[in-house]
């Protein structure tokens, strides 16, 4: 028997753009095990140069599994002996889910893009 509505995510977009003080990675769509491969690129230390800090605009995901949380904690892990990650715009839903787990309290998570920015 075929599903007609089968449910298939949008791919992951990631963009990622460099200012004077950090890498701004703006991640449009859902995480998950079969999208997270353009964060967990642009999040690579070799992607973001010698002393990484990079701000992860989530304003536009909706929804993160497991998967997704496993790549901001290996970026946090990755980045912290040099530079630092942080996240901004967090959804509600998103960050009940990273409340949840405690990631919140590794990694600093602001309001908006320019607070993560500027503090």
């Amino acid at each position: 028997m075929e599903t007609q509505n089968a449910y298939r995510p949008e791919p992951l977009r990631v963009t990622s753009t460099t200012t004077d003080t950090a890498t701004i990675v703006a991640v449009s769509g859902e995480i998950d095990h079969n999208t997270a491969a353009p964060l967990i690129q642009a999040l690579a230390p070799e992607q973001l140069g010698e002393r990484p800090r990079a701000v992860v605009d989530m304003r536009e995901v909706s929804f993160m599994d497991s998967s997704g949380i496993n790549v901001l904690l290996a970026a946090h892990r990755d980045l912290t002996p040099t530079g630092s990650l942080r996240l901004a715009g967090v959804q509600n839903s998103v960050m009940r889910t990273l409340q949840l787990v405690g990631v919140d309290s590794i990694i600093p998570c602001y309001p908006s893009l320019t607070d993560a920015l500027t503090t």
